[in-house]
């Protein structure tokens, strides 16, 4: 159906409603007063929210086998009215075919669809209790089908892509499920089985009614999956997986272990106990996110949870952080939840606030701080210190745009953010209002100055003018200082700060410094209220050998670094160390003090006798950024055989096995000489890891691949011996996609690129997006780059049929490496000729191609 103006629609539906409605009372077109536009407008949500209460589903799917056989459905809609003066607007993104019956309080009526909604005019409504009843075939943008599995994703307005319903997160519902599916699948839903009915090849389970959850948060997998429990603690859990490597499989007693410590802290923590009637969860193959925090059936990417004895421990604490925040999210998002999606970020913030405080206390040998920093702080700058950067808290008019919300700023900044603010008010002021914000709004949902207002009388603070900067602007500060010494001792100590975009902005925030002396080290705090400040405190101690600003890991910004820092290192702990790698990096792409040059030889240096797994994986991954997207193809043949050598070397020197591997792969991932290339085909081909270094089937994979890109002799060939090697069949349908991206033959490599404009191609979205950092590889950059125009392009399609993190992926996985001046032109050309371009859309181009324009700054 074409879409004429909506002066023309209104006219339209208006008229048809009529003669098929007959009378109805009052003027016809009052009833048409809201428009019926595309998507959920924050209009119509609202408008809904103040008309409909007690909302309730009972819906009825029939699963066949297979991906592509239709999914006859039906519903019914249960609500309270509390008033008829307009339509009432149901969402279903699909085509109108997709809708057969439309029955309202048991009486059918002709069925009217326009634009995205199924539209009952107020004559076959009555105030108080309704009911709606809708025969349909599901849709299937959001039931990611497989041949023997599929799954909803419905996160942030999909709900309405697989059936219809009232998709805006403030119109919480009850929701009753039946499935009838072959008879040797299994199925997890929201909430408890209730019963189950063998028909001939099919069986039907029904649910019991869910708790009380926005649309967003309905779920269910069904298919080929195998079912473990475990009652321990009194509660009893059950997970649903497809790994069929034993090794893995040891990872089922942790797994569970780490829910239950997750679940003690939180309900400790808020004083709720847990507040649904299950908690279940299910491991899925290449899924979209790390997580998704469905209630009673959260959903995890299954390479994250299942870990071998080659697991790092950057691994084993990225699994723990990843469970504890999705255990989270049972109170912060689920229990409440905001009320529109431009806080989805307080859901997201507190997930991860939370997950960091429970890793602290059920993690064996964890550094909460150096955890903190290393995972939140150069992603957030990632973002924040680019063209696009964008505020925590943003508008949004449309949830059809609530995807480009998505992204480092709330899930790395806001956390950031957020200790600043509880540092602010102190530990124990913060818990108790946030206790007093989930007992409020328990089973409801609020917004973020409803609970700034909660806070707000908990501090004598202003919170309301921190808030202004910290949250609703987008940006960081510029750190610079002057020390004065005479006669050995400080005798000034002036700290400033800017906004790194020039404006007059402050961020106030409490942060320390350390005097690094040989024999000691004094750490001061710094209370940056103002725009520059004066550290009495440093005035007449001995002047030291280097200062180290950020030295605890709290601070936000650029802070200035002091390239003598090596002279006290034995004195500075990790995460010292940490924020000076960290200052290292952010101040050569400012291009303040450090140039790439001189960066490569410090990280490969410290990468050598860095101790801290954590921090050796945050200099291995500045080497490697470094090295491909700052160093010129002829400067890193120049230096390669160099670098590879002394990584080889420091990778045998290495005591720790974790730190062997995380050096083992850095060598992987620069390789470049014929040298370095035999010895990894050596390694894959023999399956015989280095000593001391543990490899699994996906680092084996891994090893190929990176083999493949650099067009090593018979590539095709590793790559289908690699495939024969892999038993899982998962894993074996992702290499056999991937294979077509690395091929040595560019025509090849070409139709690939030609099959992604196709949405059916893109469905495997983790595939794609490996696929693409492959097809783009610096080595490949000279053919591929003719790819990038098309890649913007497909941007706003993919933002309208991906799922939240794709076009982020996308983009990132496309200009991941760029480095030459057409790149950058074809970027700016591209926005030059889109200038009333989605703005966010935008932004999130910028935002991946930040390194892009920097690489030609620093080459000038």
């Amino acid at each position: 159906m074409s879409t004429p103006s909506y002066t023309l629609k209104a006219t339209a539906l208006a008229l048809s409603l009529a003669l098929l409605g007959g009378c109805s009372k009052g003027p016809a077109s009052s009833a048409y007063t809201l428009p019926v536009e595309t998507g959920v407008s924050r209009t119509l949500a609202e408008h809904r929210n103040h008309t409909l209460r007690n909302v309730q589903y009972d819906i009825k799917l029939q699963l066949p086998t297979g991906k592509d056989a239709p999914i006859p459905a039906s519903e019914t809609i249960s609500f309270n009215l509390l008033n008829r003066e307009q339509a009432l607007q149901i969402d279903f993104k699909e085509q109108q075919d997709h809708l057969h019956a439309v029955r309202v309080n048991g009486k059918q009526i002709p069925i009217v669809f326009e634009n995205e909604h199924i539209v009952i005019g107020p004559r076959y409504l009555k105030v108080g209790q309704n009911q709606v009843q809708i025969d349909f075939t599901a849709g299937n943008l959001s039931l990611n089908r497989n041949e023997d599995y599929l799954y909803t994703l419905l996160v942030p307005d999909r709900a309405r892509t697989v059936f219809p319903c009232f998709d805006q997160p403030d119109l919480k519902a009850v929701f009753k499920l039946t499935l009838t599916l072959p008879q040797d699948w299994k199925a997890l839903a929201n909430a408890p089985l209730q019963d189950s009915v063998l028909t001939g090849a099919t069986k039907t389970y029904t649910y019991l009614p869910s708790d009380t959850i926005p649309t967003y948060l309905f779920s269910f997998v069904a298919g080929d999956f195998r079912k473990v429990s475990n009652n321990d603690r009194g509660l009893t859990m059950h997970f649903y997986h497809r790994e069929t490597d034993q090794d893995k499989l040891e990872s089922i007693g942790p797994i569970f272990s780490i829910h239950r410590d997750a679940l003690a802290f939180m309900e400790d923590y808020t004083r709720i106990p847990y507040p649904f009637q299950k908690f279940d969860f299910v491991a899925i193959p290449d899924f979209q996110y790390g997580g998704m925090e469905h209630v009673g059936a959260i959903d995890y990417k299954a390479s994250t949870l299942f870990l071998d004895e080659g697991a790092t421990k950057d691994q084993l604490v990225s699994r723990s952080n990843l469970i504890a925040h999705e255990t989270a999210h049972m109170w912060f998002g689920d229990l409440v939840t905001m009320r529109w999606f431009n806080d989805v970020w307080m859901k997201e913030v507190f997930a991860n606030f939370m997950a960091d405080k429970i890793s602290k206390t059920t993690v064996k040998d964890s550094n909460y701080d150096l955890k903190f920093l290393i995972d939140h702080f150069p992603a957030a700058y990632s973002v924040d210190r680019t063209a696009g950067a964008n505020p925590i808290r943003q508008n949004l008019d449309n949830l059809q745009d609530a995807s480009t919300l998505y992204g480092h700023i709330i899930y790395h900044k806001a956390p950031i953010m957020m200790r600043q603010l509880e540092r602010l008010m102190g530990e124990q002021a913060f818990q108790e209002g946030l206790q007093v914000y989930l007992k409020t709004y328990a089973n409801s949902n609020a917004t973020w100055p409803q609970l700034i207002e909660i806070l707000d009388a908990r501090t004598t603070v202003d919170l309301q003018a921190w808030n202004q900067v910290w949250v609703n602007e987008p940006g960081r500060p510029i750190f610079d200082y002057d020390m004065q010494v005479a006669d050995g001792k400080i005798s000034s100590f002036r700290i400033n700060q800017k906004a790194e975009d020039g404006s007059d902005r402050l961020w106030p925030q409490l942060f320390e410094l350390a005097l690094v002396y040989a024999d000691s080290v004094q750490e001061l705090t710094v209370n940056m209220d103002k725009a520059a400040v004066e550290l009495t405190e440093a005035i007449g101690k001995r002047a030291p050998l280097t200062v180290l600003f950020n030295s605890s890991g709290q601070g936000y910004g650029v802070f200035p670094v002091d390239l003598r820092f090596r002279a006290g290192i034995n004195q500075i702990n990790p995460v010292m160390r940490a924020s000076v790698y960290i200052n290292l990096y952010e101040n050569m792409l400012n291009g303040r003090t450090v140039t790439p040059d001189l960066l490569l030889p410090i990280t490969l240096l410290e990468s050598g006798v860095e101790t801290d797994e954590l921090n050796l994986k945050l200099l291995t991954g500045y080497l490697s950024d470094t090295y491909w997207k700052f160093t010129t193809p002829a400067r890193r043949a120049e230096i390669a055989p160099a670098f590879e050598k002394n990584l080889w070397d420091a990778m045998e020197k290495h005591k720790s096995g974790n730190a062997k591997k995380l050096l083992f792969k850095t060598y992987q991932n620069i390789a470049l000489s014929k040298e370095a290339q035999d010895r990894l085909h050596q390694v894959w081909e023999a399956q015989k890891a280095p000593a001391g270094v543990t490899l699994n089937e996906d680092d084996y994979t891994s090893l190929a691949l990176s083999l493949a890109v650099r067009d090593y002799a018979n590539s095709e060939g590793i790559l289908r011996q690699q495939l024969s090697r892999i038993k899982n069949p998962d894993r074996q349908k992702r290499l056999q996609f991937l294979m077509p991206a690395l091929s040595g033959d560019e025509q090849v490599r070409d139709a690939f690129f030609a099959s992604l404009k196709s949405r059916s191609n893109r469905d495997k979205e983790a595939w794609v997006g490996s696929a693409l950092s492959y097809l783009h590889h610096p080595l490949r950059a000279a053919s591929s780059e003719k790819y990038l125009r098309e890649s913007l392009e497909l941007v706003e399609e993919i933002q309208l049929t991906g799922d939240i993190f794709f076009p982020t992926n996308w983009l990132q996985s496309t200009f991941s490496s760029y480095q030459t001046p057409t790149a950058a032109a074809t970027i700016r050309e591209f926005l030059a000729a889109h200038p009333n371009y989605n703005p966010k859309l935008k932004g999130k181009i910028l935002q991946a191609a930040d390194h892009v324009f920097r690489a030609e700054k620093l080459a000038r």
